[in-house]
């Protein structure tokens, strides 16, 4: 089946006819929410008198198998003022599109003649052939796994991250260190 991005939909004889590849093929989702409904948790001067209650309430209305289906959770501060005079990042906008091109590259090449492009599509035998971790990684995803009460899909949505920063770092194998940082972006309960 030739992939395509835009669904195709006719109409035979009365009855609608969808072709479509996975969703995930044709969309990429970004979210974002504020951590509590005031938006202040965590925030000392401006801590909420109900947290972190208010946070795990006002979170609950997001489906669990929904945020599941999120790669990287990632908390992110109030910018202020004296951020703003901060020195830029060592590393560039420009560096990190190169180092994403270069994993995206290498993908490519590990995907070459099959249907796969990434390690977002790679599942099964083929996910623990590219992805499985090192004894040590292993033993740090079996205890997070177990920590963390990972579903299956979690699972393996954190071997396909950690391959994905392995990537990134230029890395054949993927190590602890990749899986630890892979953890790291799994959605965790609120704390105040």
């Amino acid at each position: 089946m030739e992939r395509s991005l835009k669904p195709q939909i006719s109409a035979d004889f009365g009855r609608i006819i969808f072709q479509s590849t996975y969703v995930a093929d044709c969309v990429q989702l970004i979210a974002a929410m504020n951590p509590c409904r005031c938006g202040h948790l965590g925030d000392p001067a401006l801590a909420c008198s109900r947290a972190p209650r208010c946070a795990a309430d006002y979170q609950a209305k997001v489906s669990g198998p929904l945020l599941d289906r999120i790669d990287l959770h990632v908390e992110v501060q109030a910018v202020t003022a004296a951020d703003l005079v901060l020195p830029p990042p060592a590393e560039g906008s420009a560096e990190v599109a190169a180092r994403v091109a270069a994993a995206r590259r290498v993908q490519t090449a590990r995907y070459a003649g099959s249907k796969l492009r990434t390690n977002a599509e790679v599942d099964g035998e083929r996910l623990e052939e590219v992805a499985g971790p090192d004894e040590a990684g292993r033993q740090l995803l079996a205890q997070a796994a177990a920590a963390m009460k990972l579903s299956a899909r979690g699972y393996t949505r954190v071997l396909r991250v950690a391959r994905t920063i392995a990537d990134l770092a230029g890395a054949e194998r993927v190590g602890r260190v990749h899986v630890a940082e892979a953890l790291s972006y799994r959605r965790r309960a609120p704390v105040n």
